[in-house]
């Protein structure tokens, strides 16, 4: 299905809510969307000194045992 056939059956749904709770929900996702989403900077590469930051976070967490197993994930998100 391509975009703009899933953007109509979207808004046909959408059309089709009458719970002013959920429009609120929908309002207040596309509105945190909308901040979090900065097209100019969407893929910002990172720096040498960031990723080797991140690295090193990432060895740190591991060591400290902070970090989930892949079954730990899958069961999660079951």
């Amino acid at each position: 299905m391509d975009l703009q056939t899933r953007k109509i059956e979207f808004v046909q749904e959408f059309l089709k809510i009458q719970s002013e709770e959920v429009i609120s929900q929908l309002e207040n996702l596309l509105n945190r969307n909308k901040k979090d989403v900065d097209e100019d900077n969407f893929f910002k590469p990172m720096s040498i000194e960031e990723f080797n930051n991140r690295i090193d976070q990432s060895e740190d967490d591991f060591k400290n045992g902070r970090y989930k197993s892949t079954s730990e994930l899958l069961e999660k998100y079951k």
